[in-house]
């Protein structure tokens, strides 16, 4: 009987198995044995028949409807292994460099295993994966049998994501001595005595061995099903029916929660999305990329410690009753492991939809004597209500009309410019982007778009102005604010602003997703009794590309004019994701643009710049953003206790000294602790910037019309 005989019979307890088929597991004498009670608690981790049935069909459709018409073989196969073995151990904390040497075998076989074989080998290292995760948190359970010595130089190299793999459990040892010492650390820094240590890194260490435990057959299989499809591109996955579920669940905004969209990341749930409109987006407090350590219910509940909990259990603790109250323990974005901790409190409620539309806003800005007034649309998403508009409603709700009804409230106030604010705007639907480019384009081209079926066959399909005879609804001093954020649909519409040359484009380069993704409920393709259900699959199969025929992908849209942001494009943005699609381009499309705005942009930017070195606050940014750059570039910290809280105390300070040289130069009062600093305090710099260069753009309009001269801007 082979090996993948005795996995698909289950005739074997995981301990024989372990001896027959994987790499050695034995554990050093430094390291802690697992015990009998973590062994009897583990399911044997097998294939279903509908996994594999599931495989099959996701390979057909990767291979057929994916737009690179991606072929399932070798190469693909070797990708896959890669991208599955970082998902399993992106740091490098718990597989050996035998482990790695003995997954070399299947680097050839994933593809066929997906198309036709038994999926055995796919669980087969995750059963490895879960051993040594088993070996490594009981060995860090052994080292909380006595207090680490918190006085010496070691430093903790928390960032191990190209390091070569341990070549042996010694030196996995090593590295979880410092780990433990540092998640020591980090509680010791919030004044906790060393019984109260001990016991909260207990009860996560053994809680994370608990819930590798009660790993399923479909976790293992979405794990690996999700990786080979994002090895195709990053926008195609899997999803199993219980989280399929849960998607659809977030889509229609029907849950009470905090409105966030969390992901786990190594240890941690890390936040993706804040969702306007929820209760996460009204706080204010709680931010992308911030990782949240533990959960609390109520106002005054005990913190559970939550660092390594599986997603959904994280998720159930935070869901609640609605009016209720959750306390999330953080810590920041960019901060490094051990940073002080922040607590965020937030009263569960549902997404209100209201809170998703565009919204509209005026800044004065004092320039000469004068007062301008600088008009500010938001406009967070791209939405549609189609349920009402099929349903024959012609005051259904929609971002083009929201925004068409904002520019004439503003302009019946006395508008002498616009700032249409995408900051954060992930898109939404292609019908509502084209429409809202229409209100400041006369007609022609918007677009244009390419799936799977064109490639090499025909031409792009030309997405033209769904209303070319109305007119356009604003045709003065026009910027558009995006940053890394701003994503798909508002990539198109900032590039058809661009390409028109009916606005400046200010901010930072864009996401750079220029790709269309179908999802497909795989139910419909199986006919089964199986209660269980199939899950879906979402497949990229289209491609964006702008009327002058560069695409959005990959490249984004790249401002006129650059504004400091704390958002990092080496990490972020489409360039950052591993496989993305490429940048490309097709023929350009006829289209009719307005005068060219290059002296125009020089000028603007030559009196951004100028203006920028006296002004504090934009100053004040500056500096934030180094002091980021700086936390963010750090893989290591010290393992000192006296080094660790004198750094600590030493940012705080300067970044109290950063507040009050900006509140100095505004002759605004001083404070004595960051915590004095209400949410007025905090300048919007980015769109305080792009307010004066709309004053800008209106000045040279005033003047040009004054003299007579051919305005090169903007109408």
């Amino acid at each position: 009987m082979t090996i993948l005989e005795q996995r698909r019979t289950r005739g074997l307890a995981i301990g024989l198995l372990a001896v027959l088929s994987l790499p050695a597991l034995s554990n050093s004498d430094n390291s802690a044995a697992d015990t009998p009670s973590d062994v009897d608690e583990i399911e044997l981790l097998f294939p279903e028949q509908r996994h594999e049935n599931i495989a099959e069909l996701v390979a057909q459709f990767i291979q057929k409807s994916h737009y690179n018409q991606v072929a399932v073989d070798d190469q693909l196969s070797s990708k896959v292994l890669d991208f599955y073995i970082k998902n399993l151990d992106r740091n490098r904390m718990y597989l050996l460099a035998s482990d790695i040497e003995y997954f070399e075998r299947y680097r050839y076989q994933l593809d066929d295993i997906v198309k036709s074989k038994p999926l055995d080998p796919v669980y087969e290292m995750f059963e490895v994966y879960q051993t040594r995760v088993r070996e490594r948190l009981n060995f860090a359970l052994s080292q909380l049998e006595s207090e680490p010595d918190f006085t010496g130089n070691e430093e903790y190299q928390f960032d191990r994501t190209e390091e070569p793999w341990a070549a042996d459990t010694k030196e996995l040892d090593a590295i979880w001595r410092g780990r433990v010492v540092n998640d020591a650390l980090s509680l010791v820094l919030e004044d906790e005595p060393w019984e109260k240590v001990q016991e909260v890194l207990s009860k996560r260490y053994r809680g994370f061995i608990k819930r590798m435990n009660q790993v399923n057959n479909d976790d293992v299989f979405e794990r690996f099903m999700n990786m080979f499809a994002h090895a195709v591109d990053p926008h195609s996955s899997y999803l199993s029916p219980r989280n399929a579920e849960e998607y659809r669940m977030a889509m229609s905004l029907s849950y009470v929660g905090i409105g966030a969209t969390l992901q786990t990341e190594d240890d941690f749930v890390r936040i993706v999305n804040i969702i306007r409109g929820g209760p996460a987006d009204f706080d204010g407090k709680l931010k992308r990329d911030d990782r949240i350590t533990a959960v609390s219910q109520g106002t005054d509940g005990e913190f559970t410690d939550v660092i390594g909990w599986r997603l959904d259990d994280v998720v159930d603790l935070i869901r609640g009753p609605k009016e209720s109250v959750v306390r999330l323990q953080v810590i920041p974005a960019n901060a490094v492991p051990g940073s002080p901790k922040e607590i965020i409190e937030l009263t569960r409620g549902a997404v209100k939809l209201e809170e998703q539309a565009a919204k509209s806003d005026i800044i004065k800005v004092p320039r000469e004597g004068r007062e301008w007034s600088i008009g500010v649309i938001e406009v967070p998403g791209f939405y549609r209500d189609y349920r009402a508009l099929n349903s024959g409603d012609t005051d259904f709700t929609s971002v083009t009309k929201d925004v068409k009804r904002l520019i004439g409230e503003l302009e019946e106030q006395g508008i002498d410019g616009l700032v249409i604010d995408m900051r954060g705007n992930g898109g939404g639907h292609l019908t509502e982007a084209t429409a809202l480019s229409g209100l400041f384009i006369d007609n022609g081209p918007i677009v244009q778009l390419r799936n799977s079926i064109d490639v090499d066959r025909s031409p792009p399909q030309r997405l033209d102005d769904p209303d070319p005879v109305s007119r356009v609804a604003y045709n003065g001093p026009l910027a558009v604010l995006v940053d890394r954020f701003s994503a798909s649909a508002s990539e198109i519409f900032a590039g058809a602003i661009q390409d028109y040359a009916r606005g400046v484009i200010i901010g930072q380069q864009t996401f750079g997703k220029g790709t269309v993704q179908n999802l497909y409920s795989l139910d419909q393709y199986f006919r089964s009794e199986d209660e269980k259900g199939f899950g879906q699959l979402t497949l990229t199969i289209g491609k964006y590309y702008r009327v002058t025929g560069a695409s959005t992908q990959h490249r984004g849209v790249y401002p006129d004019i650059s504004l400091p942001s704390n958002i990092d494009t080496e990490i972020v943005g489409e360039s950052a994701r591993e496989n993305a699609l490429p940048w490309d381009t097709v023929k350009t499309t006829r289209f009719s643009a307005g005068t060219p705005l290059g002296t125009t942009i020089e000028s603007l930017t030559a009196n951004h710049v100028e203006r920028s070195k006296y002004d504090p606050n934009y100053q004040y940014q500056m500096d934030r953003i180094q002091a980021s750059k700086e936390i963010r570039d750090q893989k290591t910290v010290s393992l000192n206790v006296d080094t660790r809280r004198t750094k600590r105390e030493q940012q705080l300070a300067d970044a109290l000294k950063r507040e009050n040289e900006r509140r100095t130069a505004l002759h605004l009062e001083l404070i004595e602790s960051l915590d004095d600093i209400d949410d007025e305090d905090v300048p919007d710099v980015q769109l305080e910037q792009a307010a004066k260069i709309v004053t800008d753009m209106a000045t040279l309009l005033e003047i040009n019309t004054t003299t007579g001269q051919t305005a090169q801007v903007l109408r």
